[in-house]
């Protein structure tokens, strides 16, 4: 039996909540699915979870049927739309956001136990900088913060770019502009954000593009539908597929970083791989 591949995994975060964070979650995860991959997204929101009903989806189980041990986490699958899987979190439960750093790490281990063709997880995180955001952003290797041209927005994404780079060590940040008036504006609400980290943090910022202002994005989220599937020749569907072209090139990492990641055994290279990959 061939080893399994890789998992590319995105946390996609941002400093507070109205950013449109979970909409850029969810229609990333459908673009990456018409491209072609096998996409689970996780909605790591533990506490508020909304990833369900921004899709319509009904759920009779979620993550804290998971951690009672009463379901697995392919029992509390959903199907969703382009054959993306979703896995729901609790809503209006509040011990499941004041979960322990310890039942976050069991969390992110079982994901090891999933046995679907899955090639591609989003984590939609929460908002802020609680226990749960800094433990599956750090879990994941590419983290997509999300930004909009508001200060409250810019000083947020700063916050938490800051903590996780100097609490978590994480270097890298992809930039996403939303609710932006076309592409240039998008770049200036990067830079905004890229003019103070670089003045304070030693982090490397990338743009990974914007999303536009768009009225058939609002019709789809009040449809309960991601508008990738709803609208496709829409500005936002345009975007979004531009969005998953491009993260589907980042490059994969060979191995495991050293603390603990989602589906870190499928970044283990066999010894045959590696020696193959030396000589």
């Amino acid at each position: 039996m061939a080893d399994p591949k890789p998992v590319r995994v995105l946390a996609v975060t941002g400093g507070k909540g109205g950013v449109g964070k979970s909409t850029v979650a969810v229609n990333l995860s459908v673009a990456l699915a018409n491209a072609g991959r096998k996409v689970l997204i996780l909605d790591a929101d533990l506490g508020l979870a909304n990833i369900d009903i921004m899709l319509g989806l009904h759920s009779k189980a979620n993550l804290h049927h998971v951690i009672s041990g009463e379901r697995t986490l392919e029992e509390i699958m959903l199907d969703g739309p382009a054959g993306i899987k979703v896995i729901p979190a609790a809503s209006g439960i509040k011990e499941m956001a004041e979960l322990s750093p310890e039942t976050h790490a069991a969390l992110i281990s079982a994901f090891s136990e999933i046995s679907n063709n899955v090639d591609t997880l989003i984590v939609d995180t929460a908002a802020g900088i609680s226990d749960s955001v800094t433990s599956f952003t750090r879990a994941a290797q590419e983290v997509v913060v999300v930004v909009c041209d508001e200060p409250a927005s810019i000083t947020d994404a700063y916050a938490i770019i800051k903590l996780l780079s100097r609490e978590h060590g994480i270097f890298r940040f992809r930039v996403l502009a939303n609710l932006a008036n076309g592409a240039q504006h998008g770049k200036e609400i990067y830079h905004k954000i890229l003019k103070v980290t670089d003045r304070f943090l030693d982090v490397a910022l990338d743009y990974m593009g914007y999303v536009p202002v768009d009225e058939f994005l609002r019709k789809a989220v009040k449809k309960q539908r991601a508008v990738v599937e709803a609208f496709p020749r829409s500005k936002s569907a345009q975007a979004f597929a531009t969005l998953a072209d491009k993260a589907v090139k980042w490059p994969l990492p060979a191995t495991a970083s050293g603390h603990l990641e989602f589906f870190v055994e499928r970044l283990v290279l066999p010894p045959t791989t590696t020696i193959e990959a030396v000589s």
